[in-house]
């Protein structure tokens, strides 16, 4: 008899904890309809949905929310601010602008600079490329640090005209002087 009633009890308690929400108990924004929605009401909703996830690894947040990296200024010289900037973007998205010297078709631009981000694939530098004009494209590194490789590379190229990263110009070695 007692075990009969403890088991009774164990189906009915549940049932009793599971009970649904009354209209009158319900919070003001959960009654309105989905379509109402403020996005004050759809934030409170995502933070309910994210109440019980565990946190994300920092390797899978979002860039913007990613700890920053520790920057050792010890071993850093001082006097070379290009070498502060390089190690600053490690890790972090940065985008470089590349552009061809002379008048090239549109064709011809995404020859050229597809070659040079085959280059820099092959030598172990990730860049995808982006043409925004017939003799100028963007070149996105996940890595920022390995922009700075990637300008020493693309500036001895004979038809590089010039890359720029971070607002610096740095032109191609290969231009001659247009004064």
């Amino acid at each position: 008899m007692q075990i009969q009633f403890i088991l009774l009890l164990l189906a009915i308690v549940p049932v009793v904890l599971s009970k649904k929400f009354k209209d009158g108990e319900k919070p003001e924004w959960a009654k309105k309809d989905i379509r109402d929605y403020s996005e004050a009401d759809l934030e409170r909703l995502l933070d309910q949905w994210d109440e019980d996830e565990d946190p994300l690894a920092p390797d899978e947040l979002p860039e913007h929310l990613r700890p920053q990296p520790k920057l050792d200024l010890s071993n850093l010289d001082s006097k070379n601010p290009e070498e502060l900037l390089k190690v600053s973007k490690k890790g972090r998205t940065l985008m470089t602008f590349v552009s061809v010297t002379g008048n090239p078709t549109r064709e011809e631009g995404e020859q050229i600079t597809k070659l040079w981000q085959t280059s820099l694939w092959n030598n172990h530098i990730q860049a995808e490329r982006y043409m925004v004009d017939d003799n100028r494209a963007i070149f996105l590194f996940k890595d920022g640090a390995q922009a700075w490789e990637a300008k020493d590379f693309l500036v001895e190229q004979e038809r590089c005209k010039g890359v720029t990263i971070e607002n610096k110009e740095y032109p191609g070695v290969h231009v001659k002087d247009e004064l």
